[in-house]
Parts: structure tokens; C-alpha cells; sequence
């Protein structure tokens, strides 16, 4: 009997080798198969087998199985190694950041100071923008195009920039934007990172970069500075006014802002005002950006940027802009490597395919912009409270910066602290809700019914041509969305809203959709326009 548990135990420590992995695995099989999760290790294995483990040899310093490899963090290290390689090789410590930019565009620049919505100012600033087309005799061709997040003026190649743009495809002779009818203009929106004014811009008042000195920002804020734009190019009335996510949401902020000056307008797959499932979502990215120690409370030009932050944060926005069903079609449960076994960094292909995404991004978009333009759009929403709030603010800024009083009225504001008590659940409202029509609970049980104050603060918009599309794929900006907007508009008496919703056998892409659909979303704007 010795003989056979000396025998079993020299082949157990033989299946405990890293060079038998598979006999390993298949013993810790058979062992929690044999044992319920309830138990202690060992107590429901037969007797010879208790025995066989209770004679095993103690082999102290030496591990149960080989250290996992990290390929996915030693990238990370190795480039945060660079980097610092770089800010030491730089004299004038002007740091690793790339330039921000996506090529030649041209600079308006505006002396006048732009009062915000939530107290800042920009003493002065920087638009940067392109255009595409001919602008004709009496100006009254131009379409104002409007950006996502992320993305530069750079909507098209040009002669200067030959690069291909992020709408090439829709832009040109006889396409959805047609060059041959008008003249298209796309800006870098303030608080962003390609040529605008932004985080990454020097402050005038010390020569120094703002950094989180950058005030808070708002969608009408941007659309403002637009426009002063527009009127340095004499552009009294736009054609349209036209953008996809973010950019939808300010192409209704435009037409809402200044409904003499914009004659159409266009938004796809955005909304009138965010919603939580989106405010959550970039809630986390901030999060996750900020929490990286290179962030440095947005002080890291000069130094190592918070690359590792953006890089995860930009993962998290890629799970939101692509739908279920069609990473079903891309990528299944299919892994990079079947042959190798599983591991913790990038296995699956869609975790390989998040990390390219994230690793392309992380170096051309300057991080505190991302905070910035990402924050302005969960503070949107054109209800007609809002809006009251917002120019009640502006009025009593525009009063302390004629006196000179506006610093320490700013300085006063920048104090947001955290609740004193954790979150609470709220109780359940839904019976009030009966009563009370215009109650937020009314708002948050039925959203495919607009609230009355989002239908009041649309109310400028009764006579304008307006376009709404969404995207049955779409779980970032769902299509529920765009349907209480063109709702919200044929409620506040428009009769010429045209609302179309793409269906997941139409398009499987998502929120990207309005990058890809060339056919359906092209084709809708080109009629429209016309």
C-alpha cells in the first residue's frame, strides 16, 4: 500500500509541473467535480485520496503553478518609459503631447471676451475651422456641420490637408452635403484640442496653459462661439444647421439659440437633453482618466500625459458606439490565440479590438479636453427652465464683468464639494406621478412622452424644417431619444419635422452608424435639403 501512494504522489508532482499543464487542470477538475462548494478542501474525497494529498511533500519557495504574464501592462510601462525618455530630451520641457491637430485649417480669431453659461469667460479665443464649396453672392448657401466628441474640422480632404475627413464620404459634388450647392463649414469646437481654444491653450491673462483653469463649458457656449464665426464671414442666416451626435445636439442648440439665423436643421442620433445611461457613461471615462496619477488634476503638460486613463476611457466609449448583434457578427467568442492558453490582458478579439481602439486614441486627444467637451454634453438640455437658469447667469456675469467684480463672483462658484451622505434610493414616486403630470418622476416613467418643459424650451423651433434620426442599434444615444424629440417639436406645433428611424436590419453599426450609412443616412439628409 505505501508503494502505490509513494507511486501516486510521484505522479502528482509530476502533473504539478508547468510542463503538464493540461494532467493539472484535469486533476483540479476531477477534485471540484468530486467536492461540493460547501465543504472543506479534501472532506468529501474517498480515504486513499485524503491520504495520497495528507503524505504530499511541503515544497516551500516554490509556487503551485507558473507567474501569469502581463504583455498588456508591460506596454503600458514601456511607453510611460518613452515618454519620460522624451520630456528629459526636451530643453523647453514642452512634454510628450502630440500637437492636436489633423492638419491645416484656418484660425478666426476673436477679441471679444465670451461670457459662459456657468460664470467663466474666455477673454479671448481661437475657432478653428474648413470649408468645402462656394460660397455664393448673398451668403445664404451655408450649412454649419457640427462635430462629435472627438472629432476635428477636418470633415473632408482639402487641398492644404489631403487627408481623408470623418464625413468624406458625405461631402462633395452631388453627395448628402452637395459642394456644388453650398458652402459647408465645420469648426473645432471651443474646449477642444484642434486648433480651438481649450485646456491646452495658453491663458492670455498669464501665459500659462490652462489646464483645469479652463471654465466649464456647455453645448450653447460652443455653438455661440460659432457663431461669432459666422459673423466674421457676414453669414447673417445659415441654409441649415447639421450634426450627428454631439453635433445633433448642438444643431438643435442652434436653431434654439438663434432661430432667425439658421433656416433647416439636421440632427441625427442625438438628442434635446442628455439622459443618465450617457451621463453615466461619461461619467466613467472621467473617472477612469482621472484617477490615472500622470493626470495630475489636469497639471501634466510638460510631463507624461495620462495616457493609460485614456486609453481605458476610450475603451469604455468603444463598447457604446457599436451594437451587440453586430460585435455578435465581427467577433463571436472567437480569441486572438486558441492555441495559447487564456490569460488576463487581451484574449478575446473583441478585448484585442477595444485595446487598438484605446491605443490609437490615447496620444491624439488631449485628455482635459475629453473631460471638458464630454462634461458640456451631460449638461445639455434645451428645456425651457434650463435655458432661464442659463440666462439668468450669463445676465449677472455680464453685470460683474462690466464692474470688475467678476473674479472673486467666479472664484465664489468653483466650490462643488461631495453629498454628505452616500446616495440613497429615492422612494417609489409612481403613484404621485398620477397626480402631477410635470413631476420629474411622470418624466422618468414614460420618456418616449416629452416632458412640458422640453416641448416649451423647443417652442422657437415650431416653424422650421427639421430633420430626426435615430438608430434602432444604438444604445449610447438610443432611438427613443430622437423619437421625444421630433415628438417634442410636433407637440410645440411644428408641422414640417421629418423623423426616421433606421432599423437594426437597416443598420447593425450602432451610433457609428451616422460615420457609415452612406445610403440611409446620407440619402435622408441629401432629400432634405433639397
Amino acid at each position: 500500500m505505501k508503494s502505490q501512494v509513494r507511486m501516486a504522489a510521484a505522479g502528482l508532482r509530476r502533473a504539478l509541473q508547468p510542463t503538464s499543464q493540461s494532467t493539472a487542470r484535469s486533476l483540479c477538475n476531477d477534485a471540484a467535480v468530486a467536492r461540493p462548494s460547501s465543504t472543506k478542501v479534501g472532506a468529501s474525497l474517498p480515504a486513499s485520496r485524503r491520504q495520497l494529498h495528507s503524505g504530499l511533500p511541503q515544497r516551500h519557495g516554490a509556487a503551485s503553478n507558473p507567474a501569469m504574464a502581463f504583455p498588456c501592462l508591460d506596454a503600458l510601462e514601456t511607453r510611460s518609459a518613452t515618454l519620460k525618455d522624451e520630456v528629459r530630451s526636451r530643453s523647453d520641457a514642452s512634454g510628450p503631447e502630440p500637437s492636436y491637430t489633423a492638419g491645416a485649417t484656418q484660425i478666426y480669431h476673436c477679441d471679444d471676451p465670451l461670457l459662459l453659461d456657468w460664470g467663466g469667460v474666455l477673454r479671448e479665443f481661437d475657432i478653428a475651422y474648413e470649408s468645402w464649396g462656394r460660397m455664393n453672392a448673398d451668403r445664404s448657401n451655408v450649412i454649419l456641420l457640427h462635430t462629435g466628441l472627438s472629432a476635428s474640422s477636418h470633415a473632408h480632404s482639402t487641398p492644404e490637408n489631403p487627408q481623408p475627413g470623418w464625413w468624406e464620404k458625405f461631402i462633395g459634388p452631388g453627395l448628402s452635403l452637395d459642394t456644388d450647392k453650398y458652402h459647408i463649414i465645420c469648426t473645432n469646437v471651443i474646449g477642444g484640442c484642434y486648433g480651438s481654444t481649450g485646456p491646452s491653450s495658453i491663458d492670455p491673462a498669464d501665459g500659462q496653459r490652462y489646464a483645469t483653469r479652463f471654465p466649464i463649458l456647455t453645448m450653447e457656449d460652443m455653438v455661440r462661439a460659432q457663431f461669432r464665426l459666422l459673423d466674421s464671414l457676414g453669414v447673417n442666416r445659415l441654409y441649415a444647421s447639421v450634426g450627428s451626435s454631439m453635433g445633433g445636439m448642438q444643431s438643435l442648440a442652434a436653431g434654439v439659440l438663434f432661430p432667425d439665423r439658421v433656416g433647416r436643421i439636421v440632427s441625427i442620433s442625438g438628442c434635446a437633453r442628455s439622459h443618465p445611461y450617457s451621463i453615466a457613461m461619461r461619467h466613467t471615462q472621467r473617472q477612469v482618466l482621472m484617477m490615472d496619477p500622470n493626470w495630475n488634476r489636469g497639471f501634466y503638460y510638460g510631463h507624461v500625459p495620462p495616457h493609460a486613463g485614456m486609453k481605458l476611457a476610450r475603451e469604455i466609449a468603444t463598447v457604446t458606439y457599436r451594437s451587440g448583434p453586430e460585435w455578435e457578427q465581427r467577433f463571436g467568442r472567437r480569441r486572438a490565440d486558441p492555441s495559447k492558453p487564456p490569460a488576463l490582458c487581451p484574449d478575446f478579439l473583441i478585448e484585442t479590438y477595444l485595446d487598438h481602439a484605446g491605443e490609437k486614441f490615447c496620444l491624439t486627444y488631449d485628455p482635459n479636453s475629453l473631460l471638458y467637451v464630454s462634461k458640456a454634453m451631460d449638461l445639455f438640455d434645451l428645456g425651457r427652465e434650463n435655458q432661464r437658469a442659463a440666462a439668468t447667469r450669463r445676465a449677472e456675469s455680464e453685470v460683474s464683468f462690466q464692474d470688475g467684480v467678476y473674479e472673486s463672483a467666479v472664484d465664489s462658484a468653483c466650490s462643488l464639494t461631495l453629498p454628505d451622505k452616500p446616495y440613497e434610493e429615492q422612494p417609489d414616486s409612481a403613484a404621485s406621478s398620477e397626480s402631477s403630470s410635470n413631476s420629474a418622476s411622470s418624466e422618468m416613467i414614460s420618456p418616449s412622452k416629452p416632458p412640458p418643459d422640453l416641448v416649451a424650451g423647443l417652442s422657437s423651433l415650431w416653424d422650421h424644417p427639421v430633420l430626426v434620426m435615430g438608430v434602432a442599434s444604438d444604445i449610447l444615444f438610443p432611438a427613443w431619444q430622437q423619437r421625444e424629440v421630433a415628438e417634442a417639436l410636433r407637440m410645440a406645433g411644428n408641422r414640417n419635422v421629418a423623423h426616421y428611424e433606421l432599423s437594426e436590419e437597416q443598420s447593425l453599426f450602432g451610433h457609428d452608424t451616422f460615420l457609415l450609412d452612406v445610403k440611409n443616412v446620407g440619402g435622408a439628409i441629401k432629400n432634405f435639403l433639397r
